[in-house]
């Protein structure tokens, strides 16, 4: 157990190919990463929940949070729906996961009913949990926006005053191989821009 804690605590081998942060940071941020093999294997409760109880713990406006998230595992009735809800070119990976996830946000505040500006901000926020959280166990997570947002406000029945935001595929890590072959070049982490790009003291100019 002491080595694999110890593991978390350094880029892995994959990672490290493409990768190098420019500050010193925690690996876990690096290794975080979206792949798209999985092996189509269920998980159990106790594998996935922990991610979701990640994102419970993020950071919201009022403490408002926004976040929901609408799942369904292998082994549910509803599989099938959120399959249906991909896009073509999704669902020729995403059907393997052992989970499929829609985020969802509310778009008011609860203490006053008004706008909430920052819903979409917050529930990020959230996602970013889950992600992390998955990267830690070393699962698969991938988040998309290739489905059907109107279909899946519909199917789920997401009521008024919610945004659909995305959807995410959650499962245990497959070799490359096992994707289509168009895929498998795109198995792997991918760069950063330079912080310089992205990062402007005072304004843009």
């Amino acid at each position: 157990m002491q080595d694999s804690l110890e593991a978390r605590h350094e880029l892995r081998d994959d990672v490290a190919e493409h990768r190098e942060p420019d500050h010193d940071i925690d690996p876990l941020f690096v290794n975080r990463w979206s792949p798209r093999a999985m092996t189509g294997e269920p998980l159990d409760e106790e594998e996935y929940l922990p991610l979701f109880e990640a994102a419970r713990w993020a950071p919201s406006a009022f403490n408002n949070q926004h976040w929901r998230f609408c799942y369904a595992s292998r082994e549910d009735d509803e599989w099938d729906t959120f399959v249906d809800l991909l896009g073509e070119g999704n669902q020729a990976w995403a059907t393997d996961a052992a989970v499929l996830t829609v985020i969802v946000s509310k778009t008011t505040f609860d203490h006053n009913g008004e706008p909430a500006p920052v819903h979409s901000f917050d529930t990020g926020a959230a996602w970013e949990n889950l992600a992390l959280e998955g990267a830690r166990r070393d699962l698969a997570v991938h988040g998309m926006a290739g489905f059907d947002y109107e279909r899946a406000a519909e199917e789920l029945d997401v009521p008024d005053g919610f945004a659909v935001e995305a959807m995410v595929a959650i499962g245990e890590r497959a070799p490359p191989e096992t994707l289509p072959e168009e895929l498998q070049e795109r198995e792997q982490p991918s760069d950063r821009k330079p912080l310089a790009e992205t990062l402007h003291r005072g304004g843009f100019e």
